[in-house]
């Protein structure tokens, strides 16, 4: 717990000093010395009153909020964050025994669904904000580690996700085309060749060659021209891993190709159309004129996927380092310094998940992103080697920073508690500890928080949360508002309902039979309630000298599994005079139901820890009065009346 803590201290600092790069209207960071907490989305900093040297100074009344992230109260994060619940809850879930081939297909299908979630919402806060949020990056990013890491696409696979990558997030050429056909003159339009060269450096030679077409019909001269081109881009290979060729085989004509496309080029068959002389160029794989078109690349991993379409299509993903390293140098300006980005990129081309978490973690705004791909990177067995962090696991520690976040939000603090329910080390204590602060303003609040607590026994926060119920209903009866009925209940079924089950172990009497009698519908509130009021109406029947019933309701309190397992031991002891009675009350079947639970209760050593150390001679007792009521129902059951 003491090295986690220290965790969040390093991580809050850490969050701190990059969300200070900027100065703080009013405070002299160099000065006075600053104070902090965080949140979700964003940092309170506040002045002590200490200067830098250590003197005390006055102090300033102020609070500054330093906000991270703008995006992260909007309705529609919180979509991306209750979405995403519900798939993380469902990873959770993939059994570990599952052949390799199973898994790997559930996980790529899981990393899609996450992508999914983010591109909707992406594209919904450009509709409402009509700006590009940082959601466009984290998919970006997301996409290239499933295609590295998750789906790990072999050489020949491994280009063409590369090219699906490149054109889910460059797909402004789509619009630009459609600006160009639509238009008067699609030939004279100043975009038209853009838009030819565009989809040639995506490797879409089906959309170029339409275009082309256009300019071919307006040109008989040059029609031979514009058909070897033709050619060139209808033959070019595409590796099909799902067909029959191998790797082997489809280099070999990917090379034949390469070669005819380089003659074309030596012969200048182009040369009296520059525009297709440079289709030509980007082709034979010309880096110099790829170069030439930056603008239409718009970056250097979009640089780096052309260059390996049209000169390494068979690339290894242990040679794509090489290439990516190699690629942003050529593209980069080499006096500018690479962006966050560019450096998460980059250490995913190199297969550095661990790197990635780490850029991610200090680049984006919240802590979701990397908590939920280190979640699914370890379920992909890919995080051995880092497993110790800060006291724990790093998927478990990033968990719960992510979910610590959640429970200062008003809405989004019940997703939390499943995220917590999956961090096996740390997750229970930061629970109990979040889950008293959750501030108990609403009903409906408070009894989810109740039954969050009961669900997980945690009595002492459920507890806690009782109190704080009953200090509101003290309230409301101040003000001569009637309180809620369901509060009143919920609230005496986490503090009093315990108490009465101990005292009638102590003393084989309930201490207040006003309120037990009471609860009517109340009951179906909790399973504890449930359970307290059936008892209750157990001990009236036999008092009514009801004795089936009450042996039916004494059974199915068991059978049921409505009686906490702690209270078997109480119930098998009052069924014991119904077992003595000279009538026959259990029935035979009921005497074997009796018997299984006294064997499930006893095999094992199942009994709870103050029951273990019971004289034998009840359990004894119990299963001789067992056996007599089994013979007495038998004979009774057989006889037939004349």
């Amino acid at each position: 717990k003491y090295c986690n803590f220290i965790a969040r201290v390093l991580t809050g600092l850490r969050s701190l000093y990059y969300s200070c790069f900027q100065p703080i209207p009013g405070v002299d960071s160099n000065r006075k010395h600053l104070g902090f907490v965080w949140g979700p989305g964003d940092i309170l900093v506040y002045e002590t009153i200490y200067k830098a040297s250590g003197l005390s100074t006055g102090g300033c009344p102020f609070v500054h909020e330093v906000r991270k992230d703008e995006d992260i109260c909007s309705p529609i994060l919180r979509k991306l964050f209750n979405e995403s619940h519900h798939i993380f809850v469902g990873l959770q879930g993939i059994r570990d025994d599952l052949p390799s081939k199973n898994k790997k297909t559930q996980f790529v299908s899981i990393s899609k669904n996450y992508r999914s979630v983010i591109r909707a919402c992406m594209e919904e806060l450009q509709q409402v904000a009509g700006k590009v949020s940082i959601l466009l990056a984290v998919e970006l990013i997301w996409n290239l580690c499933e295609v590295l890491f998750i789906d790990a696409a072999p050489a020949g696979s491994l280009l063409l996700h590369l090219l699906d990558w490149v054109r889910l997030h460059k797909a402004d050429v789509d619009e630009k085309a459609r600006d160009v056909l639509q238009s008067e003159s699609p030939t004279e339009h100043q975009a038209y060749w853009d838009v030819v060269i565009s989809y040639v450096l995506q490797g879409r030679m089906d959309e170029a060659r339409q275009v082309l077409m256009k300019q071919a019909a307006l040109q008989p001269a040059a029609r031979g021209m514009f058909k070897l081109l033709d050619n060139l881009l209808i033959k070019m290979p595409i590796f099909n891993p799902s067909g029959a060729q191998t790797l082997t085989e489809f280099d070999v004509k990917w090379r034949h190709w390469h070669e005819e496309v380089d003659r074309c080029l030596q012969d200048q068959s182009f040369a009296s159309n520059p525009h297709l002389e440079v289709i030509c160029k980007i082709l034979v794989g010309d880096e110099d004129v790829l170069l030439e078109h930056k603008e239409l690349l718009s970056t250097w991993y979009h640089f780096l996927v052309t260059r390996l379409l049209f000169s390494h299509p068979i690339v290894k993903p242990t040679e794509l380092h090489y290439y990516a390293q190699s690629s942003m140098h050529m593209f980069l300006d080499t006096r500018s310094v690479p962006e966050p980005l560019d450096s998460i990129l980059l250490a995913a081309f190199e297969f550095d998940i661990h790197q990635v978490i780490k850029d991610c973690s200090i680049a984006l705004n919240n802590w979701w992103f990397v908590a939920h791909l280190t979640d699914l990177m370890d379920h992909c067995k890919l995080l051995q080697s880092h497993n110790l962090h800060f006291g724990s696991n790093l998927r478990e520690f990033l968990l719960l920073e992510y979910a610590s976040g959640l429970f200062t939000h008003h809405s989004l603090w019940q997703l939390a508690v499943d995220y917590f329910d999956h961090c096996p080390e740390f997750g229970r204590v930061y629970l109990e500890l979040q889950i008293e602060r959750v501030p108990l303003d609403t009903e409906r609040k408070a009894l989810k928080v109740l039954r969050i607590c009961e669900q997980r026994q945690m009595t002492e926060q459920g507890m806690w949360a009782s109190q704080s119920l009953s200090h509101t209903v003290n309230q409301m009866y101040r003000r001569s508002f009637s309180p809620p009925f369901s509060i009143l209940w919920v609230y005496f079924s986490l503090s009093a309902s315990p108490r009465f089950l101990q005292d009638y172990c102590a003393n084989g009497a309930f201490s207040d039979l006003d309120l037990i009698d009471n609860l009517g519908s109340a009951m179906l509130l909790s399973d504890r309630l449930t359970f307290l009021g059936k008892y209750r109406e157990f001990h009236r029947l036999y008092g009514e000298k009801c004795f089936s019933d009450a042996a039916k309701l004494l059974l199915s309190l068991m059978t049921a599994k409505i009686a906490p397992r702690t209270f078997w031991m109480t119930l098998l002891t009052d069924a014991l005079p119904l077992l003595e009675q000279k009538e026959v009350i259990f029935s035979a079947d009921q005497t074997h139901e009796l018997m299984f639970c006294l064997e499930d209760l006893t095999s094992g050593n199942c009994l709870p820890k103050p029951d273990r150390d019971i004289d034998t001679t009840k359990i004894e007792i119990l299963r001789l009065a067992l056996a007599r009521n089994l013979a007495k129902a038998i004979v009774k059951e057989g006889t037939v009346e004349v």
